[in-house]
């Protein structure tokens, strides 16, 4: 289906714009961690996976494309394991509630989530959840030193094993549902009941040597009745809730298995090496118990996964990374833009519990499949089209597109022109599209540090950017000294002459670089911000730089503008107004509690000084700075605030707004939102803003100039945390919103109205149903319409008025129309 939109060259007139109600995901993954994926045991192409960047995604076609669940009903992380059901669309789940990781169940097959009304201790995080596939009233959860059961689907649990050593805590390595009878495998042996639940005891099982514990644990049964564990241990001083993949240097000791009422563990490890595979994860199908898979790294950093089908005899590599051997490679693998020790180690892994065929795991950044048993592997994160064979080396610098599973933090998106697009990164450093955003590439040189925070265009077309090897920049884990003080060898501004193809040093901080910013009306000067305290030294190097000779570029000369009244050399964004003087925002900062050095201050070139501005809500955590872009004056802005925690800087957050540059100051949200990020106006609607939060998503106002503008969720928007919107140039009804863990999404703003020429009307109606657009004229007036380069592709007579024009042949671009002496309207043509 063709999309169409509208615009004037010259006056036009335009009803309300709706905002998008479809986004899809730009990017090409592989910034957060990936936890807990389960494959639906009735259906091997269905999985989910969590993500530590709190989305929870979904594939129904094993992993071609994905969707992920709105934050309003679920938040994902390290133990949100989709358990499946029997019943149709019966879920349960761990959804991270207000950062407590909390029992919910859906009904609907993961569209919408509610707790578990049983909940036994709603102060706590369960650490796992456990469900029997056939009976799905029976659960088995886990908190940090209680295991609990219900046989009722959650409506009630009753305690069932307190940990024994409170040191440690209960680790649940795994649990087997067999009808009436029941295995926990625990790092306190491994439990039973015979009785679906109604008590339990610890099995008699003997062999596994005093300093070792089960910390990963799966079972299953033959079709003669012999039911097999095996379990993963690590030595017992090794061993506390919490472990996770990363941890897998040194953790492993051996492999066991056990024929149930044997009494007696058997070491089954042969061809696993100590010290130089180091499993983490180990699991089977629950009708299979000869075919096991361990999952983990290695002692190049690399991910593993070893398989046995044999039950244990001996122990072979079936994700073979040298040269890609069986695995067909996205833009990570052996040669490509990154290795393999990228994605390092897998947060874990699931056989299917009904298929040893089918396996899935998650890593650092990525997931990889297989269905053959590990014979061959595939990645499932960027489009098949784009994928690369298995047994050759990953070329480099090729180009992606997102199949949705995006979970990387993105700071700013820079539409340098049509085609050329600059993305800023952490994790992946900076990603570049050549096609106006559609696919997208590491085929740059120059840049290697972890992000790029902000990039400007000078009028000459020269790029700059800001960069540093510190991620997570003034979000709550980037506030301290302690973390932000230490020498950054990527603490740099660098320039490109050639749309980002070539980065080269500008100047170097070693500093974290946030922001960089262009005077309007002085080619030659620039600000920076850095940031460094100095632990409270005398010699901090953080603040806003500043830079009158920029055409010398590498030879440029940087220089520290005096300290801002109350700050602590933690700058954060800038803005130049037309008049030379610089808005910016100095952000958080926390020792044991937030310092009151936040805010929002003036910096005056020809003074060389500061002014502080800032409203006392903006003294502990301020964020964005925006200037309203319809004010020609530049006298409104408007202030993004965090609200902090730990006394004075509680319930501070929201949009502030001023319109005598700082003189005073009116908070817009009230209560209503408590972490604002930025705001942005729609350019084609100056009474309507965008407002990105940390965890209430995507707002929005259509009434930002009325003295008590109203605000809304925009309910379409899936994700939690948006960074910051940007609107494309080239197409103002093309919205890109950056976030923090969900790399970058794009909605279309749709008119509700008509656009109509100023001289005479000339309605044109949109038809994106039938890819068609509707003209009304005069009759027999000549219609035309022209392509960018300005040639006809259309003549056409106007017959009762009326013309109904097909676009569904045309190409994707930019068309003008014209009907008589009228001016020319633009039509963009999407599909």
């Amino acid at each position: 289906m063709k999309k169409i939109y509208f615009f004037l060259l010259v006056f036009f007139s335009v009803a309300a714009n709706a905002q998008p109600a479809v986004w899809n995901s730009r990017g090409i993954g592989g910034g957060g961690a990936l936890f807990s994926p389960s494959i639906n045991p009735a259906n091997a192409n269905e999985y989910y996976v969590a993500c530590d960047m709190s989305e929870l995604f979904h594939t129904t076609d094993f992993g071609q494309t994905y969707s992920q669940v709105h934050f309003s009903q679920f938040n994902g992380g390290h133990h949100s394991k989709v358990c499946y059901t029997v019943t149709p669309n019966l879920l349960y789940s761990v959804s991270y509630i207000n950062d407590i990781a909390t029992p919910v169940k859906s009904i609907d097959n993961g569209v919408t989530w509610t707790v578990l009304a049983g909940n036994p201790d709603p102060s706590s995080d369960v650490e796992t959840i456990d469900v029997d596939y056939n009976n799905p009233l029976r659960i088995v959860i886990s908190l940090y030193g209680e295991i609990y059961f219900s046989g009722n689907g959650g409506t009630t649990f009753s305690l069932i094993h307190n940990c024994l050593d409170n040191n440690v805590g209960n680790v649940v390595g795994g649990t087997f549902f067999d009808n009436a009878t029941i295995y926990i495998g625990t790092n306190d042996g491994v439990l039973v009941s015979v009785n679906a639940g109604v008590t339990w005891n610890t099995a008699t099982i003997t062999g596994l040597p005093a300093n070792e514990r089960i910390f990963s644990f799966c079972a299953g049964k033959s079709s003669t009745g012999t039911t097999r564990f095996f379990c993963l241990t690590a030595d017992v001083n090794d061993l506390y809730v919490g472990i996770v993949g990363s941890d897998y240097y040194g953790f492993y000791r051996n492999i066991y298995k056990c024929d149930y009422q044997s009494t007696n563990w058997l070491a089954a490890s042969n061809g696993i090496t100590l010290n130089t595979d180091y499993p983490m994860f180990i699991d089977m199908a629950g009708n299979d118990i000869n075919t096991v898979y361990v999952a983990g790294s290695n002692s190049n950093s690399e991910p593993i996964v070893m398989k046995t089908a044999n039950a244990g005899i001996n122990w072979s590599h079936t994700f073979q990374t040298a040269n890609n051997q069986n695995i067909i490679t996205g833009w990570s693998g052996q040669g490509g833009d990154r290795g393999w020790s990228y994605g390092e180690c897998p947060f874990g892994f699931d056989v299917s519990a009904t298929d040893p065929n089918v396996v899935i795991f998650g890593d650092f950044g990525f997931v990889h499949k297989t269905n053959n048993g590990g014979t061959s592997w595939q990645q499932v994160y960027v489009n098949t089209s784009d994928q690369h064979p298995a047994g050759s080396s990953t070329p480099p610098n090729q180009s992606y597109n997102s199949i949705g599973i995006e979970n990387t933090t993105c700071w700013q998106v820079n539409f340098i022109d049509a085609n050329n697009l600059w993305a800023c990164y952490s994790d992946i450093r900076g990603i570049r599209s050549v096609d106006g955003g559609n696919e997208w590439s590491f085929n740059y040189t120059g840049h290697t540090a972890n992000s790029s925070y902000r990039v400007v265009k000078a009028a000459n077309g020269t790029l700059f950017m800001a960069t540093s090897g510190v991620h997570d920049m003034y979000q709550s884990t980037r506030l301290t000294d302690a973390l932000l003080d230490a020498n950054d060898a990527q603490g740099k501004i660098l320039y490109s002459t050639n749309n980002g193809a070539t980065w080269t040093l500008l100047h170097l901080f070693n500093h974290p670089v946030f922001w960089i910013a262009l005077d309007p009306n002085d080619p030659n000067r620039a600000y920076a911000s850095v940031i460094d305290h100095d632990n409270g030294n005398a010699s901090p190097a953080g603040g806003v730089y500043r830079c009158d000779d920029l055409n010398n570029l590498a030879s440029s000369v940087w220089t520290l503008t005096p300290t801002p009244p109350r700050t602590e050399h933690h700058p954060a964004s800038l803005n130049v107004l037309n008049d030379g003087k610089v808005v910016a925002s100095f952000s958080g900062r926390r020792t044991n509690q937030f310092t009151a050095s936040s805010g929002v201050f003036i910096y005056d070139p020809a003074l060389n000084s500061w002014t502080d501005v800032s409203d006392a809500g903006m003294f502990y955590w301020t964020k964005d700075v925006v200037i309203d872009p319809n004010d020609a004056t530049q006298n409104t802005w408007y202030a993004s605030v965090f609200s902090g925690w730990g006394g004075p800087p509680n319930g501070l957050g929201g949009l502030y707004k001023t319109t005598n540059r700082g003189t005073t100051w009116t908070r817009l949200t009230g209560t209503t939102l408590d972490r604002v990020t930025s705001c942005t106006f729609n350019p084609t609607n100056a009474n309507e803003i965008y407002i990105t939060t940390e965890v209430q998503g995507l707002w929005m106002s259509s009434t930002i100039n009325s003295p008590s503008p109203t605000f809304s969720n925009v309910a379409s928007y899936p994700f939690r945390q948006p960074e910051r919107v940007f609107f494309n140039p080239f197409n103002p009804m093309e919205m890109w919103v950056t976030s923090f863990g969900n790399g970058m999404k794009v909605g279309m703003l749709t008119s509700t109205g008509v656009v109509e020429f100023a001289d005479e009307q000339l309605l044109v109606y949109p038809n994106p149903a039938n890819n068609s657009f509707t003209v009304n004229g005069h009759d027999g007036e000549q219609f035309l319409m022209y392509n960018s380069l300005g040639e006809l592709v259309l003549s056409r007579r106007m017959m009762n008025g009326e013309n109904v024009i097909d676009v569904s042949s045309f190409a994707e671009g930019i068309y003008f129309v014209q009907s008589g002496n009228r001016s020319k309207a633009k039509i963009i043509i999407q599909n």
